[in-house]
C-alpha cells in the first residue's frame, strides 16, 4: 500500500519541517522527489534522502515569482518526464489582529501563501493534463476552518488555500486531477521555533507550553504525522478522495 514507485513528486518549502518530512517519506515509498525552496536548505533535505537510498533533487525557487515557477516546473518536467504529485507546502506566518496588520504584512503573506500556491498549481495543471492526471495537495490550517486569535492575515491566506483546493477539485475532477488540503493545528517544526524567537523573545519556553496546551491531546503534532496523512492523500489508495480538507489537530475541532 501507499506505493509511489517512480512517481515524480514535487514538494515546495521542503527545506525543513513538514515539507522535509513529506519529501523523505515519499522518497522512502519510491517517489522521485523534487524539493523546491527559496534558499539552499533544500540541498540538505535532498542530500539526506539520497544518503538514505532515495531519489531526490533540489531546486531553488521563489514560489511568488511567476517566471521562476514557470521555468522551474518546465525544467523539472523536461528532466524527469512528468510531474505526478504537487505538494504546496511553502508558507509564511504573521501574528496580529487586523489592527496590528499593515498592508505590507498582508501583501507579504498573500504573495507566498496564496499567489505562490496559485502559480505552482497552475504550472502543475498544465503538465498534468496532457499526461492524463495527477494529484495536488495543499497545506492549509485549522485557521481555515475556525477562528484562531491574533492570526488575521495568516487565517485569510489559509482560508484562500481551502477554497482554492475546492475550486481546483471541482474544475478538474473529470480530467484526472485530484486536489485536497491538510489542516494542521500546531506542529513542532523549526518554523515554530523561529516564530517563538521572533515574537516572544525571552518567553520561548512559556509560549511553547501554551502552543502545546492549545491541542486537547496535550502536545503539538510532528512533521512525520502530517507526512503520513499526506502520503495517503497522494497515493492511489485515496483515488476516490478529492476536494476535501483534512484536519490533523490533536482534538482542537472537537473540544
Amino acid at each position: 500500500m501507499f506505493d509511489l514507485t517512480r512517481k515524480v513528486a514535487l514538494v515546495t518549502g521542503a527545506g525543513s519541517g513538514i515539507g522535509a518530512a513529506i519529501a523523505a517519506l515519499f522518497a522512502r515509498q519510491g517517489a522521485r522527489v523534487v524539493i523546491l525552496d527559496v534558499n539552499d536548505s533544500g540541498d540538505t533535505t535532498a542530500a539526506a534522502i539520497v544518503s538514505a537510498g532515495g531519489e531526490a533533487i533540489a531546486r531553488r525557487c521563489n514560489v511568488a515569482d511567476a517566471d521562476a515557477v514557470a521555468r522551474t516546473f518546465r525544467d523539472v518536467a523536461a528532466e524527469l518526464g512528468r510531474i505526478d504529485i504537487l505538494v504546496n507546502n511553502a508558507g509564511i506566518a504573521h501574528v496580529g489582529t487586523i489592527e496590528q496588520t499593515t498592508p505590507e504584512d498582508l501583501d507579504r503573506l498573500y504573495a507566498v501563501n496564496v499567489r505562490g500556491l496559485f502559480l505552482c498549481s497552475r504550472a502543475a495543471v498544465g503538465i498534468m493534463l496532457p499526461q492524463g492526471g495527477g494529484v495536488i495537495l495543499n497545506m492549509a490550517s485549522i485557521a481555515s476552518l475556525v477562528g484562531v486569535p491574533e492570526r488575521f492575515a495568516y487565517s485569510m491566506t489559509k482560508g484562500a488555500v481551502h477554497t482554492m483546493t475546492m475550486s481546483i477539485a471541482v474544475d478538474y475532477v473529470k480530467r484526472g486531477i485530484r486536489c485536497n488540503c491538510i489542516c494542521p493545528a500546531r506542529v513542532q517544526t523549526p518554523f515554530v521555533d523561529g516564530y517563538l524567537r521572533q515574537n516572544y523573545p525571552g518567553r520561548e519556553d512559556e509560549m511553547r507550553r501554551a502552543l502545546e496546551a492549545y491541542q486537547p491531546i496535550g502536545r503539538m503534532g510532528t512533521p512525520e504525522e502530517v507526512a503520513a496523512l499526506a502520503l495517503y492523500l497522494c497515493s492511489d489508495e485515496a483515488a476516490f478522495v478529492t476536494g476535501q480538507a483534512y484536519p490533523i489537530d490533536g482534538g482542537v475541532l472537537v473540544s
